[in-house]
């Protein structure tokens, strides 16, 4: 279950950043047709927490909520209806020749400078490196399905598009096995209300929508952590948008920065 919010997240992120970058650079048509298959998203997660948006499903040992009886429905439902979607997608910009000189060869980041600077997720596979946590450091129930890791040969706005159109497909291909696989039994471990760990520090880092998201914590041995960090994938991404500005006009800048696909709110913090 974990798995299947959290590739439906990935994919309803994606179609928020396919919609508002199109709307960037000039297409107002893509807009309506990713937020309507977004909102099929948000239905899910409304019926299977009570909220759209703020998805407060998950329990250190388990999950807050139990499956509701017509889930996996919902979700078969939606992933046989979104592989033509991603289609219409395609083929209003893939090949649109407006898209193309906006997007090819603007923006290039070098594997090299990508690795140099910290960059994750799309915008490190779209420069050529095949890394992804969800592979590298399987998690959740990541090892037990088939999916390939889409990467970029160029490292241009329009590899950035690419691999994100592709890693949609891989997201839906992630649901339909998993909800072919959920097991019975108990949702929730017994877990005590007050946590106590063993003094010691760890860092786990998942890969979410946008790039590795990571927390580093440390342990005193009381109920409270000593520290507590976080790496966004955002603010570190930010970084490369400096390297890729450099010789283009100023209207290119806001396709580079749409496939940087920021929360500046998570920068600002």
């Amino acid at each position: 279950i974990r798995t299947i919010l959290t590739e439906l997240q990935r994919i309803a992120s994606h179609l928020l950043w396919l919609g508002t970058h199109a709307l960037d650079i000039g297409a107002l048509t893509p807009l309506f047709y990713c937020f309507r298959e977004r909102e099929e998203i948000l239905k899910i997660f409304e019926k299977y927490c009570g909220a759209r948006l703020t998805t407060h499903a998950f329990r250190i040992g388990g999950l807050q909520y139990e499956a509701y009886d017509t889930l996996e429905k919902d979700v078969e439902r939606f992933c046989q209806a979104f592989e033509p979607r991603i289609k219409d997608y395609e083929d209003l910009l893939t090949q649109n020749r407006i898209w193309l000189g906006r997007t090819k060869g603007v923006g290039i980041l070098k594997a090299a400078d990508a690795i140099a600077l910290g960059a994750t997720g799309p915008v490190l596979r779209a420069s050529g490196v095949k890394w992804d946590i969800r592979k590298a450091m399987p998690y959740a129930a990541y090892d037990q399905y088939k999916f390939e890791v889409p990467v970029g040969t160029t490292g241009d706005t329009y590899d950035r598009y690419m691999v994100r159109m592709e890693e949609m497909r891989q997201s839906r291909l992630i649901c339909l096995q998993a909800i072919e696989n959920i097991p019975t039994g108990p949702i929730m471990a017994k877990v005590g209300k007050v946590l106590k760990p063993p003094p010691g520090e760890v860092y786990h880092s998942i890969e979410a929508p946008k790039g590795e998201l990571g927390y580093y914590v440390i342990s005193d041995g009381t109920v409270q952590p000593y520290r507590v960090r976080i790496r966004p994938p955002s603010f570190v991404n930010l970084q490369s948008f400096d390297y890729m500005v450099k010789g283009h006009l100023v209207a290119d800048v806001v396709a580079i920065i749409g496939t940087l696909d920021i929360v500046l709110g998570e920068v600002d913090r």
